[in-house]
Protein backbone atom coordinates (compact mmCIF):
# COMPACT_ATOMS: atom_id res chain seq x y z
CA UNK A 1 0.00 0.00 0.00
CA UNK A 2 1.30 3.36 -0.91
CA UNK A 3 0.66 6.54 1.29
CA UNK A 4 1.20 10.14 0.44
CA UNK A 5 1.59 11.54 3.43
CA UNK A 6 1.77 15.82 3.79
CA UNK A 7 3.88 16.81 7.06
CA UNK A 8 2.30 18.89 9.02
CA UNK A 9 4.01 22.03 9.62
CA UNK A 10 1.40 24.66 10.88
CA UNK A 11 2.21 24.50 14.45
CA UNK A 12 0.96 26.96 16.90
CA UNK A 13 -1.34 28.06 14.22
CA UNK A 14 -5.43 28.50 14.84
CA UNK A 15 -7.86 27.29 12.96
CA UNK A 16 -10.62 29.43 13.89
CA UNK A 17 -13.05 30.37 11.14
CA UNK A 18 -15.68 32.30 13.41
CA UNK A 19 -16.24 35.68 13.69
CA UNK A 20 -15.77 37.18 16.61
CA UNK A 21 -16.86 39.96 18.44
CA UNK A 22 -14.46 41.27 21.04
CA UNK A 23 -15.07 43.38 23.92
CA UNK A 24 -12.96 46.22 22.76
CA UNK A 25 -15.58 46.70 20.08
CA UNK A 26 -14.03 45.44 17.02
CA UNK A 27 -14.98 42.43 14.84
CA UNK A 28 -12.56 39.89 14.68
CA UNK A 29 -11.70 37.64 11.48
CA UNK A 30 -9.64 35.24 12.26
CA UNK A 31 -6.89 33.75 10.30
CA UNK A 32 -9.09 30.20 9.21
CA UNK A 33 -11.61 32.33 8.45
CA UNK A 34 -9.49 35.21 6.19
CA UNK A 35 -8.28 32.65 4.19
CA UNK A 36 -11.15 30.32 3.81
CA UNK A 37 -13.09 33.86 2.31
CA UNK A 38 -10.55 35.21 0.78
CA UNK A 39 -11.34 38.22 2.60
CA UNK A 40 -7.30 39.66 1.58
CA UNK A 41 -9.00 41.19 -1.70
CA UNK A 42 -11.06 43.35 -0.07
CA UNK A 43 -10.24 46.73 1.31
CA UNK A 44 -13.53 47.85 3.52
CA UNK A 45 -16.31 46.21 5.38
CA UNK A 46 -19.58 47.32 5.29
CA UNK A 47 -22.03 46.81 8.69
CA UNK A 48 -25.52 46.43 8.89
CA UNK A 49 -27.31 45.60 11.51
CA UNK A 50 -31.45 43.93 12.64
CA UNK A 51 -32.06 44.41 15.90
CA UNK A 52 -35.11 42.41 15.59
CA UNK A 53 -33.24 39.37 15.41
CA UNK A 54 -29.86 40.72 16.96
CA UNK A 55 -28.03 39.63 13.82
CA UNK A 56 -24.81 41.70 12.53
CA UNK A 57 -24.26 41.19 8.45
CA UNK A 58 -21.01 42.10 7.01
CA UNK A 59 -19.62 42.43 3.27
CA UNK A 60 -16.88 43.40 1.93
CA UNK A 61 -15.97 45.73 -0.89
CA UNK A 62 -13.28 47.38 -2.35
CA UNK A 63 -15.52 50.01 -3.82
CA UNK A 64 -14.25 53.43 -2.11
CA UNK A 65 -17.85 55.30 -2.56
CA UNK A 66 -19.72 52.68 -0.49
CA UNK A 67 -21.42 54.97 2.37
CA UNK A 68 -20.15 53.49 6.05
CA UNK A 69 -17.14 51.34 5.21
CA UNK A 70 -15.18 50.51 7.10
CA UNK A 71 -11.06 49.79 6.84
CA UNK A 72 -10.10 46.12 7.13
CA UNK A 73 -7.09 46.15 9.49
CA UNK A 74 -4.52 43.20 8.50
CA UNK A 75 -2.42 41.30 11.52
CA UNK A 76 1.05 42.33 10.59
CA UNK A 77 2.16 38.58 10.63
CA UNK A 78 -0.97 37.32 8.33
CA UNK A 79 -2.70 36.30 11.33
CA UNK A 80 -6.26 37.68 9.68
CA UNK A 81 -7.32 40.87 11.24
CA UNK A 82 -10.27 42.68 12.43
CA UNK A 83 -12.51 45.30 11.89
CA UNK A 84 -13.29 48.23 14.53
CA UNK A 85 -16.60 49.07 14.69
CA UNK A 86 -16.73 51.12 17.79
CA UNK A 87 -19.35 54.02 15.86
CA UNK A 88 -21.46 51.00 15.04
CA UNK A 89 -21.72 49.48 18.50
CA UNK A 90 -22.42 52.44 20.23
CA UNK A 91 -25.00 53.48 17.69
CA UNK A 92 -27.16 50.40 17.59
CA UNK A 93 -26.59 50.14 21.89
CA UNK A 94 -25.19 46.98 21.66
CA UNK A 95 -23.10 46.06 24.38
CA UNK A 96 -19.99 44.06 23.95
CA UNK A 97 -19.41 42.79 26.93
CA UNK A 98 -22.70 41.09 26.77
CA UNK A 99 -21.96 39.45 23.42
CA UNK A 100 -18.48 39.40 23.26
CA UNK A 101 -17.45 35.86 21.66
CA UNK A 102 -16.73 33.55 18.50
CA UNK A 103 -19.69 33.19 16.38
CA UNK A 104 -20.66 30.43 13.71
CA UNK A 105 -21.97 32.41 10.40
CA UNK A 106 -24.29 32.06 7.45
CA UNK A 107 -23.55 33.96 4.40
CA UNK A 108 -26.28 35.17 2.01
CA UNK A 109 -26.27 36.64 -1.58
CA UNK A 110 -26.72 40.54 -1.30
CA UNK A 111 -29.34 40.84 -4.10
CA UNK A 112 -31.15 38.08 -1.98
CA UNK A 113 -31.41 40.00 0.97
CA UNK A 114 -32.48 43.55 -1.12
CA UNK A 115 -29.26 44.98 -2.15
CA UNK A 116 -28.35 45.59 -5.30
CA UNK A 117 -24.92 44.46 -5.43
CA UNK A 118 -22.84 41.63 -6.56
CA UNK A 119 -21.69 39.26 -3.37
CA UNK A 120 -21.99 37.79 -0.07
CA UNK A 121 -23.15 39.27 2.91
CA UNK A 122 -22.06 37.34 6.58
CA UNK A 123 -24.28 37.06 9.15
CA UNK A 124 -24.20 36.56 12.66
CA UNK A 125 -26.77 36.01 15.29
CA UNK A 126 -25.85 37.94 18.61
CA UNK A 127 -26.43 35.57 21.52
CA UNK A 128 -25.75 37.21 25.04
CA UNK A 129 -23.61 35.28 27.27
CA UNK A 130 -25.04 33.47 30.45
CA UNK A 131 -22.92 34.68 32.58
CA UNK A 132 -23.25 38.23 31.22
CA UNK A 133 -25.22 39.48 34.80
CA UNK A 134 -21.41 39.21 36.52
CA UNK A 135 -20.02 41.58 33.65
Amino acid sequence: MEYNFVQHIATGKRFEDRITVTRSRSIGLPTQFFADNKIGDFKYAVLFYDKSSSAVGIYFTNDESTKGKITITRNNQGYGGHILATSFFKANRINVKKFSGRYDYQKKALKELGIDRDGEMYIIELKEKEDASEV
